[in-house]
């Protein structure tokens, strides 16, 4: 279990702000002060988790004003992050923003990654057609069998450009881009998680999930182990939100092609995808409380989608240093990350989001908020799967005869916010079905939509 010292870091910086902080509690209005020039903000990583050991480094963003004309839109940002654990998952990436470098209104995204990850979630295909028994991972049950029955060993390098220009102002813009993902996909190695360990802490060498899913056919040979993905990206993005870190109201939408053709070397797995999202912000008391929800599908609309792709959710804003869904931090907050994978999921997410404490502290704009939440997913495209080559006495333990239905999870989260941009946030969120695990603790930056 991840125990998340950076937590504590948080209440230190919210019982340092109540202490130096002029609260508009009192009924005064606090002027927030413009921005100019550059302003930055960090935070240490700090965590543990029994099997991947501690994780340690930072992570940081840094953001350009200019001479505070357009405050609180930055003109550039770049953000950093280097972390890893000690058994060799990692994050590693190099993010920048701007709509200000190239002339003419045209904004670039750059974005250059590498993570690791020695155990991240596997749960079969298709959502609840695909079985989870919580008792396989749990050491006090007789049915148990590892701790990482349900993990994967996946490395993801990610390089990303795309560019967005103005058709009808910066309301209505185009988007275009080409993204690389190069996934490298096999067992999890238990021998480097057990080193060090304990005898009785030691997982047993025994066959996971992903082992039966190569040994029956259910993920093909010539994909079990990942492979380089090249995609063209298109598209229309309609946004009218006031902030983009944290709106009060407006409208943000996009439709987007991703093209991964055969003669970028995507064969034999060329594909073509459809993403559409829609968000709006509602204010209900200005500047304090915000209705906001997100609706979305994304799916596969021509091509063959490979399996080591299929949980990667796309967006023209890839900040996230954790792409897949649905379930998970960025996605159904109290769901197993992953659990709902298939060629086309579509999802909803709905926050009430309130700034109750607002201030200048050390001269940065501060603000607190408490956000609570529901989100819901479901598979509506089953990737194709042959189970005949599963032993009949076996078909109960991996599926279930019902096809997919919603998932949902509710949960409340905090904010804090330094100059409407750079956000930590924390959300707690449930999961509503057993069949998608009990609840998730998750701490990062920004809201996820």
């Amino acid at each position: 279990m991840r125990k998340p010292i950076l937590f504590l870091f948080i209440l230190v910086l919210i019982l340092h702000a109540k202490v130096m902080a002029q609260s508009d509690s009192t009924g005064m209005r606090v002027k927030e002060k413009v921005k100019k020039g550059w302003t930055w903000a960090a935070l240490p990583v700090v965590a543990y988790d029994a099997d991947m050991g501690l994780q340690l480094g930072a992570l940081g963003q840094v953001f350009y004003y200019g001479d505070g004309t357009t405050y609180p839109e930055y003109k550039h940002t770049i953000y950093a992050e280097c972390s890893w654990f000690t058994k060799g998952s990692a994050v590693y990436q190099l993010f920048y923003d701007s709509k200000y470098l190239i002339p003419g209104g045209i904004r670039i995204t750059a974005d250059l990654d590498y993570l690791p990850e020695r155990a991240l979630d596997f749960y079969g295909f298709n959502g609840y057609e695909s079985n989870y028994q919580a008792s396989l991972t749990n050491q006090n049950s007789a049915d148990y069998m590892s701790r990482v029955f349900y993990k994967i060993d996946r490395r993801l390098y990610r390089v990303m450009a795309d560019f967005q220009g103005p058709i009808l102002g910066q309301k209505l813009r185009w988007l275009a881009g080409i993204n690389i993902l190069g996934i490298q996909t096999g067992t999890v190695d238990i021998s480097r998680i057990n080193k060090g360990k304990k005898a009785g802490d030691k997982l047993p060498d025994t066959s996971l999930l992903y082992d039966q899913y190569v040994k029956y056919g259910l993920i093909r040979p010539d994909e079990k182990s990942g492979g380089t993905t090249i995609y063209l990206k298109t598209g229309l993005i309609y946004d009218t939100r006031d902030n983009e870190g944290a709106p009060n109201r407006g409208i943000w939408s996009e439709i987007m092609l991703l093209s991964a053709p055969t003669f970028l070397g995507n064969a034999p797995y060329a594909f073509v995808k459809l993403a559409v999202t829609h968000r709006q912000y509602l204010p209900l008391v200005k500047k304090k409380l915000v209705a906001a929800y997100q609706v979305g599908y994304q799916g596969t609309i021509g091509g063959t989608t490979p399996w080591y792709i299929m949980s990667y959710m796309y967006s023209s804003f890839s900040l996230s240093t954790k792409p897949d869904g649905l379930g998970g931090a960025r996605t159904i907050r109290g769901v197993l990350r992953d659990r709902i994978t298939g060629d086309g999921v579509a999802f909803g997410n709905a926050e009430l989001r309130w700034k109750f404490f607002k201030s200048v502290v050390m001269k940065q704009n501060l603000y607190l908020g408490l956000t609570a939440f529901m989100d819901g997913g479901m598979v509506v495209q089953d990737h194709k799967i042959t189970p005949n080559t599963v032993p009949e006495d076996m078909k109960a333990f991996y599926f279930n005869q019902s096809s997919d239905r919603l998932h949902l999870s509710a949960g409340l989260g905090l904010r804090i916010a330094i100059n409407d941009n750079f956000i930590i946030s924390a959300d707690y969120g449930f999961a509503l079905d057993k069949q998608d695990g009990t609840n998730g603790l998750y701490l990062g930056i920004g809201n996820i939509f």
